[in-house]
């Protein structure tokens, strides 16, 4: 029997496992980095962080500075966080800190 991992899977790959191994493939490192900072600034939630987008981009007072990109930002959470949901999963638990 596969032993599971620290997800909680175990070895043996589901399409789903697939599914989620090739979108964690194409990820850029902008992506990732997104994904770390939900998981450690924003308690796991994408609302925070696009909510400090969005006010940062308004002129509005907001908790953390990301990066100047902030619109491709949108976008990058916009994008993880349908594919989340499509998949009832929580990225951070598949993308390493580095």
């Amino acid at each position: 029997m596969d032993k599971p991992s620290k997800n909680g899977k175990t070895g043996g790959k589901t399409a789903v496992d697939r599914v989620v191994s090739d979108y964690l493939h194409d990820l850029s490192n902008e992506h990732r980095m997104l994904v770390v900072l939900k998981k450690e600034l924003y308690d796991g939630m994408w609302e925070p962080m696009l909510g400090d987008l969005q006010n940062r981009l308004a002129g509005k007072p907001y908790i953390f500075k990301l990066v100047n990109r902030i619109k491709d930002d949108i976008e990058r959470i916009e994008d993880m966080r349908k594919f989340e949901a499509e998949h009832n999963l929580d990225l951070a638990d598949y993308v390493e800190l580095t």
